[in-house]
């Protein structure tokens, strides 16, 4: 009997952890030698490809995901209809599927083929848009069908709901900021939905407003930095505040493959474009530093791993400075 009751009292405890307990709380990686030849200077960067759906989008989208379920926005039956580049939808369809609730996506239909097969995994509802149009297609396409059918969707909206920068003011932000024990001097971000940077930098100036706080963009509206915009041409998310960034750095294309490769060859990391890119902006800025005689704590956000990108031609380019 003792035995029996032991065992009830076992099940009605709550064993391991849900889908929600493993998103944030992300490794800060310390970069050991693409800074090495720079004296007291250190590049760190968080690992987002801990998360669950793999990248830092499981944030903005839990956050929003709960948030519209807390407001009663997001009813039984309902879709959850969104525009996104890849990251963002994998969120979301990996917490529809968890959750029970159906997921629409509008996506450019040149993602790379490793992102259009997790999506079908998951079971989403994906409608493939005109890959000229890049992620601008893809919201204008998920805001005619939230106007054709209101009843149907709930509109995610990740480029103007305040949950998206919410997640990183609450998260990302802090969590750095104990990761470094208050050190840093520079964080870095790339501009995509901007919730990352906006919410991480708005918390971090709260914290010390010393730091210094960079976005990063492609440098042309053609590019391969895919998840980022270039502001001055795309349609400007609504949550993106344009004044809070202390610097903004544009970024070519071809400095971010050459540093993915760099990474994967010399750090052991296969990180995303983007992830690359940020990191060659904080390479950029350690330069800066190191030829002005400071030192410096450079801390970036990696937004995913190399995973969704290995299909990309520029991983077989044979170039002597990768």
């Amino acid at each position: 009997m003792h035995s029996l009751m032991a065992t009830d009292s076992l099940l009605t405890r709550s064993l391991g952890t849900t889908l929600f307990d493993r998103i944030g709380n992300t490794p800060l990686l310390r970069l050991e030698r693409v800074a090495a030849h720079l004296p007291g200077i250190q590049i760190l960067g968080k690992a987002e490809w801990v998360n669950p759906g793999g990248s830092v989008k499981d944030r903005a989208a839990s956050s929003i995901v709960t948030t519209a379920m807390e407001q009663g926005r997001l009813g039984k039956g309902q879709h959850l209809l969104d525009a996104t580049s890849g990251n963002t939808g994998i969120a979301y369809a990996m917490l529809g599927a968890a959750l029970g609730f159906p997921v629409t996506l509008c996506v450019p239909a040149n993602v790379s083929p490793e992102r259009k097969k997790i999506l079908g995994a998951y079971g989403a509802n994906v409608i493939w848009t005109d890959p000229n149009d890049g992620s601008d297609g893809a919201i204008r396409k998920a805001r005619a069908l939230a106007a054709s059918e209101p009843e149907k969707f709930y509109y995610a909206d990740q480029y103007g709901n305040d949950a998206n920068w919410q997640a990183h003011y609450n998260g990302t932000a802090n969590e750095i900021w104990r990761q470094t024990e208050g050190q840093l001097t520079h964080f870095v971000a790339g501009l995509g939905t901007s919730g990352t940077f906006i919410g991480t930098t708005r918390r971090l100036k709260e914290l010390n407003p010393q730091i210094q706080c960079i976005s990063m963009q492609p440098d042309s509206p053609f590019n391969g930095l895919e998840g980022l915009k270039h502001m001055a041409t795309a349609i400007v998310p609504k949550i993106y505040d344009a004044h809070l960034a202390d610097r903004d750095m544009e970024l070519e294309t071809e400095v971010a493959y050459r540093m993915a490769k760099r990474l994967a060859r010399t750090e052991g990391l296969l990180v995303g474009v983007s992830a690359a890119g940020a990191v060659a902006a904080c390479l950029r800025i350690a330069e800066e530093e190191a030829a002005a005689g400071r030192e410096a704590v450079i801390v970036t956000v990696l937004p995913d791993s190399a995973d969704k990108y290995l299909s990309e031609r520029f991983w077989e380019e044979d170039e002597t400075n990768a």
